[in-house]
């Protein structure tokens, strides 16, 4: 099939409705719970039993009034699924050639808040990668395990 021809797709049900979770690889999974609810508000899912040594957990944004939401059919924001995992298994990230070969974020968070969110990771030290203004400014930036995420503001 040639790349330029159109692609039929069948009337049916909807395939994919969102993301559900990211697969986050991580070295210490409870040291990881916290700076991902310190700088990016996830919150233990409820089941969770949180303490050091555990290999994987799962972290979800809660909603306005503070309820985790119940895993459904279309997920808005994906939960993160933090598991143990040494450095060989890999990162969150790839190069991009079009970036002059720099590591690139794997996922782009959305926030209404940017400017607020970008003084937070200078308070609490958050490795920041790059910030840029296209269609509305980003910031890139790495957890302590060196998984790089993107966040923008519409």
């Amino acid at each position: 099939m040639q790349a330029n021809e159109d692609i039929k797709v069948e009337e049916r049900l909807e395939d994919i409705t969102g993301i559900t979770c990211i697969y986050v690889p991580v070295n210490d999974v409870y040291e990881s719970i916290k700076w991902y609810q310190k700088n990016l508000g996830y919150q233990p899912a409820n089941n969770d039993h949180i303490e050091p040594g555990m290999v994987m957990a799962v972290l979800n944004f809660p909603d306005r009034n503070g309820n985790l939401p119940s895993p459904g059919l279309r997920q808005v924001v994906p939960a993160l699924f933090l598991h143990k995992s040494d450095e060989e298994g890999g990162r969150l990230r790839f190069s991009w050639p079009l970036d002059s070969g720099k590591p690139h974020a794997m996922a782009c968070f959305i926030t209404p808040r940017i400017e607020e969110l970008f003084e937070r990771f200078k308070e609490n030290g958050v490795n920041i990668l790059g910030e840029r203004v296209t269609s509305g400014p980003n910031i890139t930036f790495a957890d302590p395990d060196g998984n790089i995420w993107e966040v923008w503001q519409p």
